[in-house]
């Protein structure tokens, strides 16, 4: 008689549950491995608020903190173009003029041809999609490096935005549309009503995401580490809009000043788009995966070209954006918009909020922290009363720390095995 011996698997192998302190012991270990993401732009932004709020107290008034969402919304817009050459390794140093350059054709077409403000922005945007995807074709089909093509289209989008304005004329923006972008405000109730719409989107997206990983067992954050995420999130937004939603004008009787600028949702608009298109899309991997290896990513199947062309599209496109709110602060546009120091700052912006010169790293939302840098550093400095040379000069030695930081961190990444 054959006696047949069943064995009994043991219970299936239980993934432990995330803990706080892991969390926090894994996220120690990668920056430890040279993955330090925006750690520098958001302590920086913290320490320069600091010094600035106890240098000068009207730093903190509701009236300036109104001024840096205004003051850095172009430079943070076309930083977020940037943002995508830059992930590829590549630069676009005519990024700025080409906002000009943009600019003017929105003032020449809402000004001098008198058509509506849609038939302008949308001549702009146009604009930026033919300039982008003539740059791309010349660095991606050509073969030109892309600092010898930028560098001609900075040199010749300053003599097409002269022509633009007949050799320096300056072109008024008197609709009303468009100069309520930068220079108008929201309701109160409807930017609780933004903030409202915004937890609560965040909220669901976090939590479905939360939910899916773990039924599908993989390794999830902490629920509590998710939650103080959404909460964090409440806290930053709400602080900011009770304050914009504060009174800013000296004169009540004349005018009223409140509500959150018309701007703000716009670029946070952009914000999330931008994100969700990097972060979820098979485009946006594609991205990643041709920033940080060309031919591996050929021999993968991707079409690097295509993606090459289109980061300078995208980039010039963000470009023309930033020009249009550019124009609609300045109620006007002359010959020296978007010149001066706008490509710097932007390229700045980017690399401070921690996107890698070196490509493959970075975020749409490192243009915005590193956008935030710029406007407290300017901002703060002109409160001080220095000079325009000491902000250039500060602004530059944040900008190189950033470089520094990320050298090291790459190093580091390569040393460790973390890239």
């Amino acid at each position: 008689m054959t006696t047949t011996v069943v064995q009994q698997e043991g219970p299936a192998a239980v993934t432990p549950a995330p803990t706080v302190g892991g969390h926090a012991r894994n996220y120690w270990s990668r920056v430890r491995g040279g993955d330090i993401g925006a750690l520098p732009a958001v302590l920086g932004l913290l320490v320069l608020c600091t010094v600035f709020s106890i240098a000068r107290p009207s730093f903190l008034t509701a009236g300036n903190f109104a001024n840096l969402f205004t003051q850095g919304a172009a430079i943070t817009l076309i930083a977020m173009g940037l943002v995508f050459v830059l992930l590829l390794g590549e630069i676009d140093l005519s990024a700025g003029y080409a906002s000009g350059v943009c600019a003017a054709v929105l003032a020449n077409v809402v000004t001098v041809l008198g058509y509506p403000w849609y038939v302008a922005a949308l001549a702009a945007i146009c604009t930026g999609v033919v300039i982008g995807a003539t740059l791309g074709f010349l660095v991606a089909k050509i073969g030109i490096p892309s600092f010898v093509v930028t560098l001609a289209g900075f040199l010749a989008f300053q003599g097409i935005a002269l022509m633009l304005m007949k050799e320096g004329s300056n072109i008024s923006v008197r609709d009303e549309t468009l100069v309520a972008i930068s220079n108008r405000n929201l309701p109160p109730l409807l930017g609780w009503i933004l903030v409202l719409v915004a937890v609560v989107g965040y909220a669901a997206v976090q939590l479905l995401r939360h939910r899916n990983r773990a039924a599908r067992g993989l390794l999830t954050d902490p629920l509590a580490v998710v939650l103080a995420r959404i909460g964090g999130l409440a806290l930053i937004l709400g602080l900011a809009v009770f304050i914009l939603n504060l009174e800013r004008s000296r004169n009540v009787l004349i005018t009223s000043l409140k509500g959150v600028p018309i701007v703000v949702p716009i670029i946070a608009l952009l914000l999330v788009v931008w994100t969700f298109v990097l972060q979820r899309t098979s485009y946006g991997r594609h991205v990643y995966a041709v920033g940080g290896n060309r031919e591996a990513a050929r021999r993968a199947g991707i079409n690097v070209d295509r993606i090459r062309i289109s980061v300078f599209v995208i980039c010039s496109t963000m470009a023309a954006v930033g020009g249009i709110v550019a124009a609609s602060r300045a109620n006007s546009v002359d010959p020296n918009t978007g010149g001066s120091s706008v490509l710097l700052y932007a390229v700045g912006a980017a690399v401070i909020g921690g996107t890698s010169l070196f490509g493959g790293k970075g975020r749409v939302l490192d243009a915005v922290l590193g956008g935030a840098v710029i406007a407290v550093i300017d901002n703060g400095m002109g409160l001080m009363g220095y000079s325009s040379g000491v902000k250039y000069v500060l602004t530059g030695v944040v900008l190189l720390l950033a470089a520094t930081v990320d050298a090291f961190s790459r190093r580091r990444s390569v040393t460790t095995g973390a890239r």
